[in-house]
């Protein structure tokens, strides 16, 4: 009885772990990396009280538009957040390695698969997730765009998009929380970019930040909050990455020895 129950339990084991893979792909793993407890603590710390403020700022004040208008527009912001965020990481990392004197430079070079990886990942589960909803929803091909031939191509027909519906389902069970996973494991981590040198996220966090404060002001608040809440919320969380980002570096400094100066091999 005991084989079967493992027998019976082996293809649930088997399936993939959102989590498990999430940290695979998204969480620095350069083996001789520094990796500082205290301050990787104040990062995911960070980042919860970041979750929690937004959750509250929701349920605490009407929102200004429709449900379905609110979903749509934090899709919409998450989408040009990525965009800004994608794009300051590139030429962060770029102006840090083209920086670096040689051999640093090819060092610098090589590592940047993970940051890559990171990215890419994040972009493809984004995608797959909106294909499987687009087909779920019938925008990409339905019944009706096939038309009639016969019964038995009807049939047939049916079976397709029962599999195909069953199969964007399962997909999305494991896609939607892989995707959020390799957000918030991309975000905190900067997009991986400590696997090519620790100071890149202390020194790229205050800029994705405040990039993102930049779009918050030119959006329309979307609760009905007073304008000291709405303000405090927006400025909160650059104006704590980047006292942790001053402190991170300071500690990396007076701790392990890590300097610009010598990260750039000047």
């Amino acid at each position: 009885m005991n084989t079967t129950g493992r027998t019976t339990s082996a293809p649930f084991r088997s399936m993939p772990n959102p989590h498990a893979l999430a940290t695979r792909l998204a969480v620095p793993s350069r083996p001789d990396r520094i990796d500082d407890p205290v301050v990787r603590g104040l990062q995911w710390a960070r980042t919860a009280v970041g979750l929690v403020a937004t959750v509250w700022l929701v349920m605490a004040y009407p929102i200004t538009e429709g449900r379905e208008q609110f979903v749509l527009g934090k899709l919409e912001d998450l989408f040009f957040a990525g965009v800004i965020m994608f794009t300051t990481a590139f030429l962060a990392v770029t102006a840090f390695v083209c920086a670096a004197r040689s051999p640093l430079t090819g060092v610098y070079a090589r590592r940047l698969g993970g940051p890559l990886l990171t990215v890419g990942a994040i972009t493809l589960s984004l995608g797959a997730c909106w294909f499987m909803v687009a087909c779920l929803k019938g925008d990409v091909i339905s019944t009706a765009d096939i038309g009639y031939h016969g019964i038995l191509v009807g049939l047939l027909v049916m079976v397709l998009f029962l599999i195909g519906g069953l199969a964007c389902f399962v997909g999305l069970l494991l896609g939607v929380p892989l995707t959020l996973l390799l957000v918030v494991y991309g975000v905190n981590s900067s997009f991986r970019v400590g696997d090519v040198h620790e100071l890149l996220p202390p020194l790229l966090s205050p800029l994705l930040v405040w990039s993102l404060f930049g779009l918050g002001l030119l959006d329309d608040p979307e609760v009905a909050a007073p304008p000291v809440v709405l303000y405090t919320f927006l400025l909160g969380g650059p104006l704590s990455v980047t006292a942790l980002s001053v402190w991170e570096i300071r500690r990396l400094r007076q701790r392990y020895g890590v300097t610009l100066r010598a990260a750039l091999g000047r």
